[in-house]
C-alpha cells in the first residue's frame, strides 16, 4: 500500500512540476500580466505541497522537527486552494468582484492556516508518530486538526465546481471555456479525494479497518491534481490540441471520401482542378477540393441516376431498415444510385426515369461541416457496396 501511495505522490508531483515548467517557458511574453504571475504562484504552491508530502513520506522529520513536513504540506495545500480560487476569479470574474472576493479568500486562508498551526501545537504534533496525521489515531486534537484540514480542501472544490459552471456559460472565449470545464472535472475528482480521506479518518477513529479502500483517496488525489494541472495550462496548449483534433477529423474525412471520389474521378476526369496527389500539407484546401469534385462528378452522373433505386443496399451490412437511422438509409440509397449510375454510364445506357434535374435531395450545401459529414456517410456506404469497376 505504501508503494501505491508513494507512486500517487510522485505522479501528482511530476504533473505539478511539468505544469510549472511549461508555464515558466512563457514568461517572456506574459511577464507583464498579473494573472500570469498569480497562476505561477498557484503552481509553485502546488509543487510545494507535494514536495513536502514526499519529504514527509521519506523521513521522520524536517530540519530536526518531527512532522514539520506534514504541517508545511497542509499549510501549502490551504494556500494553494486559495490561490486556485484567486486565479479563477482573475480569469472570469469582473474586476471589482475579483478584488473583493480575493480579499475574502486571502483572509479566510490565513485564518485557516493560523488555526491549523495552533491545533498542531496544541496536539503536540512534533512529538507524535507521523501515522497519527494519517488517521488521527483517536486523538481528539489531531482528529480536529485533520478534519479542519479536509474542510479547507473540500470547500474550494465545491466553490470552484459551481463557479466554473457559471463562468463557462458566461464567457465567449472557447479556450477559457475549455479550461473551466477541465477545472470543473478536477474539482469533482478532488472532492471525492476529500470524501474518501474523511472516511479514512473517521473509520480509523471509530476502530474500523477498511483495508485496501484506504488507497482510494490517494488515487483520487493523484488523478485530480493531474486534471487540475491540465486545466491550469489549458489556455496555452488547448488551442493547439483543438487544431490537432480538427486536423485529425479532417484527415479521416479526406481518407473516407477517397473511394467515392476515385470512382467519380475515373468516370469524369475533368472534375479535378489539378492532378491527384498524396500530399496532405494543405489539408483544408484538399478536403474542400475533394468535396467539390465529388459533387461535380455526382452532377455529371445525373442523366444516369435511376430515380427508382431505393435502399437496395441497406442489407449489405447486415442491418435492417428499422435498425438504421433515416440518414443512414438515405446514404445507402444514394450510394446505390451512384454505383448503378457509374455502371450505366460505362455501359452507355440511360435509365428512363433519371435524375437529370434538381438538387441533391434538398441537402444544404452552404454548411461545409454538415456537407462533409453527409458525404462521408455516403462514401462509407459506397465502400461497403464495392467499387463500380
Amino acid at each position: 500500500m505504501n508503494t501505491i501511495r508513494t507512486l500517487c505522490f510522485v505522479i501528482a508531483a511530476l504533473s505539478s512540476y511539468a505544469a510549472l515548467i511549461y508555464r515558466l517557458c512563457q514568461v517572456r511574453r506574459s511577464r507583464h500580466d498579473s494573472a500570469y504571475w498569480t497562476l505561477i504562484s498557484t503552481l509553485v504552491l502546488q509543487c510545494l505541497t507535494f514536495t513536502f508530502g514526499a519529504i514527509a513520506m521519506g523521513g521522520p522529520g524536517l530540519l530536526g522537527v518531527g512532522n514539520l513536513a506534514i504541517l508545511l504540506m497542509h499549510l501549502s495545500a490551504v494556500a494553494y486552494c486559495v490561490a486556485a480560487e484567486i486565479i479563477l476569479l482573475r480569469w472570469a470574474a469582473p474586476e471589482e468582484e475579483a478584488r473583493r472576493r480575493t480579499r475574502w479568500w486571502v483572509i479566510t486562508g490565513s485564518a485557516l492556516n493560523v488555526a491549523l498551526v495552533a491545533l498542531f501545537l496544541l496536539a503536540d504534533g512534533t512529538s507524535r508518530p507521523s501515522s497519527d496525521f494519517d488517521t488521527g489515531s483517536g486523538q481528539p486534537l489531531v482528529l480536529v486538526y485533520l478534519l479542519a484540514f479536509m474542510a479547507s480542501q473540500a470547500l474550494p472544490c465545491v466553490t470552484i465546481f459551481r463557479q466554473c459552471g457559471e463562468y463557462a456559460r458566461m464567457t465567449d472565449n472557447e479556450s477559457l471555456r475549455q479550461a473551466l470545464r477541465v477545472l470543473r472535472v478536477a474539482a469533482v475528482v478532488l472532492f471525492l479525494y476529500c470524501t474518501c480521506r474523511t472516511v479514512n479518518i473517521l473509520t480509523a477513529a471509530a476502530g474500523f479497518d477498511i483495508g485496501v479502500w484506504k488507497l482510494a483517496s490517494n488515487l483520487f488525489s493523484a488523478a485530480g491534481i493531474v486534471i487540475l494541472s491540465l486545466g491550469l495550462t489549458n489556455s496555452s496548449w488547448g488551442p493547439a490540441a483543438s487544431r490537432l483534433l480538427a486536423w485529425g477529423r479532417s484527415y479521416r474525412s479526406y481518407r473516407a471520401l477517397y473511394p467515392l471520389w476515385r470512382d467519380l474521378y475515373e468516370s469524369s476526369p475533368d472534375i479535378a482542378l489539378e492532378p491527384p496527389g498524396a500530399s496532405v500539407s494543405d489539408l483544408d484546401y484538399r478536403l474542400h477540393r475533394r468535396v467539390v469534385e465529388i459533387r461535380d462528378g455526382w452532377r455529371d452522373l445525373r442523366p444516369f441516376i435511376d430515380r427508382t433505386t431505393v435502399g437496395g443496399a441497406q442489407g449489405s451490412d447486415g442491418a435492417s431498415g428499422r435498425e438504421q437511422s433515416e440518414e443512414s438509409r438515405q446514404a445507402f440509397t444514394e450510394a446505390a444510385r451512384i454505383k448503378r449510375a457509374l455502371l450505366a454510364k460505362q455501359a452507355g445506357t440511360m435509365p428512363h426515369d433519371n435524375k437529370d434535374a434538381g438538387d441533391f435531395d434538398d441537402r444544404d450545401t452552404d454548411n461545409f461541416t454538415a456537407e462533409v459529414a453527409w458525404l462521408t456517410k455516403v462514401a462509407a456506404a459506397y465502400s461497403k457496396l464495392g467499387t463500380a469497376s
